[in-house]
């Protein structure tokens, strides 16, 4: 007889088992991990586009985001034999077999894992040396917010427009904001890494007040970091519409300029935070706005 707590269910020709559909993962908005692999489901027609053929690393809280957490990065030895993997080259830890989740039934047993966020690579597996997109993470060291981010992702708009190179918005889904450039697939890290660092010490120079491009803590406060080591081979960034370990659930999500804009003028950070229902409901009224970035 099958446990209580574990159901049976099929996705897409396959057969998973999901369990403890009622545990509590946000306990302060009594958000449970059925409705977690429910906001998942749902999302990914949009998702999956931006994690296809993609080495992932899964940050998984299986008793909440108030508990404690882990990266993995192996893919796990219990996976089914129908999840891909794809394998990475990953300094001491010698070649790592990341999952590789291109279909919804994976996407399934992910989130069934309680692999609350998603980080995938900037590169697809095939061709591990080329990343498809740039990345600049804005992180804000309070009491700067979110707002005091989306000063500086108009200054990194503006100098990204100068150079020919069109940028796209998200929010992180907790504090700060990710600044992405699509990409063509024929640069490399060599490339981006330097070019980023280029960019975010032009920032810190001409805005010592607002902008630091160094890691340094005692430099942070009041300030938004302009994190360039984004760049780099086996780094990782949230994925758009990866839910996050915030208190309660908020998303990375694609935001127009003219949001930003808004943000700013209002002077609400509330306008640059979303939860998965309202995500879910821009999806239907203005699709993918971020999809030049996957490809």
């Amino acid at each position: 007889m099958p446990s209580p707590d574990r159901t049976q269910v099929a996705v897409d020709g396959r057969t998973l088992e999901v369990s403890n559909l009622a545990k509590v993962l946000y306990p302060r908005a009594g958000f449970t991990k059925g409705q977690m692999i429910d906001y998942y489901a749902r999302v990914a027609p949009v998702l999956l586009p931006h994690l296809a053929d993609r080495p992932l690393t899964l940050v998984r809280y299986p008793n909440g985001v108030d508990a404690a957490h882990f990266y993995e990065k192996r893919c796990p030895p219990h996976a089914p034999d129908w999840v891909r993997t794809a394998a990475v080259p990953s300094g001491r830890a010698g070649v790592v077999n990341h999952v590789v989740c291109s279909d919804l039934a994976t996407l399934v047993w992910l989130a069934n894992l309680a692999a609350l966020e998603l980080h995938p690579l900037l590169a697809k597996a095939e061709r591990l040396d080329h990343p498809t997109s740039l990345v600049f993470d804005l992180d804000p060291g309070a009491p700067a917010d979110i707002l005091t981010a989306a000063r500086v992702a108009l200054l990194v708009r503006e100098l990204l427009d100068a150079a020919g190179h069109q940028a796209l918005v998200k929010t992180s889904g907790s504090k700060g904001l990710h600044v992405i450039v699509p990409l063509e697939g024929t640069s490399t890290y060599d490339d981006t890494r330097p070019y980023s660092q280029a960019v975010a010490q032009t920032l810190a120079q001409r805005h010592r007040d607002l902008v630091v491009a160094v890691q340094r803590k005692e430099l942070r406060a009041g300030r938004v970091l302009v994190d360039w080591n984004q760049n780099g081979f086996t780094n990782t960034t949230a994925c758009v519409y990866s839910l996050r370990a915030t208190p309660t659930p908020r998303v990375s999500t694609p935001v127009t300029w003219d949001e930003i804009d808004d943000a700013l003028t209002t002077a609400d950070p509330d306008r640059l935070s979303f939860g998965p229902d309202e995500v879910l409901a821009r999806i239907a009224t203005h699709g993918d706005l971020l999809a030049l970035a996957a490809r």
